[in-house]
């Protein structure tokens, strides 16, 4: 391991999403987000919906949608325990945009029938993928 990184785990039910040594980690923490280093203290954090960002050995910045979740850190080891999660990169933009429209759609509409929670927490989701996959679209 090189000198300033630590390992970090971010699995989901399906997957080991990604697993590798970075140098910084920001997480989005029920609170607003949390950022890690090298010798963290010892902790475990419940994940709210958002965009996990991390700094990888080479200095580059990426990004990682998640859908809630919890993290530990331990012993210069980072594992995030996710819902789902995907990485900014693969993200299919169109598909998040119109999933984005479509909540803010059913939000509008006040029908009574509408699970509000459920309508907000997609949107969330589909604002945390598009942030993920912001710097892609730059590109």
């Amino acid at each position: 391991m090189a000198d300033n990184t630590f390992m970090v785990e971010i699995v989901t039910p399906e997957q080991i999403l990604f697993k590798n040594e970075v140098q910084f980690l920001v997480v989005p923490e029920l609170n607003g987000e949390l950022g890690v280093l090298k010798n963290h203290a010892p902790m475990i954090a419940a994940l709210d919906v958002g965009v996990v960002r991390y700094t990888d050995p080479e200095g580059k910045v990426k990004k990682i949608a998640l859908s809630g979740g919890f993290m530990e850190v331990i012993y210069n080891e980072v594992r995030v325990l996710a819902e789902t999660a995907e990485h900014g990169s693969e993200i299919d933009v169109l598909r998040a945009k119109a999933a984005k429209e479509r909540a803010e759609r059913r939000l509008q509409l006040q029908d009574e029938n509408l699970n509000a929670y459920r309508a907000e927490m997609a949107l969330k989701r589909a604002i945390a993928r598009l942030k993920a996959a912001e710097a892609n679209i730059r590109e």
